[in-house]
């Protein structure tokens, strides 16, 4: 699964409307941070610096664990009947970012199946309750997150 995340990781970060990223190494840890687009202030784009999954010593993490993650896409994912009714199945990948106070922002379509499932699947991201945040040195850190929601018939 590591080797899945790491691989999509790299694979948004080519394709997403990223604007810098900067990896380096430091004495204790490796760390690699890129900017995000965050919306504008009707002028300009805005961005934040936030890490990338894999380079954070502490994982953030749904409350509970990831069985609970499971079960609480299972609890309030509704398939579209449109999607149901035509046979359409398929897993939507989302991006997030899980800032310090754990709360949830940025939720993106990374790879879309169809768009009544991929609206669905950003549904259940956006009301997500906050989750524990990711740390560097014990310091909580905005860190970007890829999941998946399954829609199968």
């Amino acid at each position: 699964m590591s080797h899945f995340l790491t691989h999509i990781s790299l694979r948004f970060m080519a394709l997403a409307a990223i604007a810098v990223a900067s990896c380096g190494h430091s004495a204790s840890a490796q760390t690699c941070r890129m900017r995000v687009s965050v919306g504008t202030d009707g002028s300009k784009v805005e961005y934040r610096e936030v890490y990338e999954y894999d380079y954070v010593w502490q994982k953030p993490s749904f409350p509970g664990g990831d069985s609970k993650l499971v079960n609480f896409i299972n609890k309030h994912r509704r398939y579209p009947r449109h999607a149901y009714k035509n046979g359409i199945e398929g897993r939507v990948i989302c991006s997030f970012i899980v800032n310090v106070d754990g709360g949830i922002s940025n939720v993106q379509v990374f790879k879309g199946v169809e768009s009544s499932l991929n609206e669905e699947a950003l549904r259940i991201f956006r009301m997500m309750p906050n989750w524990n945040p990711g740390r560097i040195n014990g310091v909580p850190v905005p860190v970007r997150v890829i999941r998946a929601v399954p829609f199968r018939k």
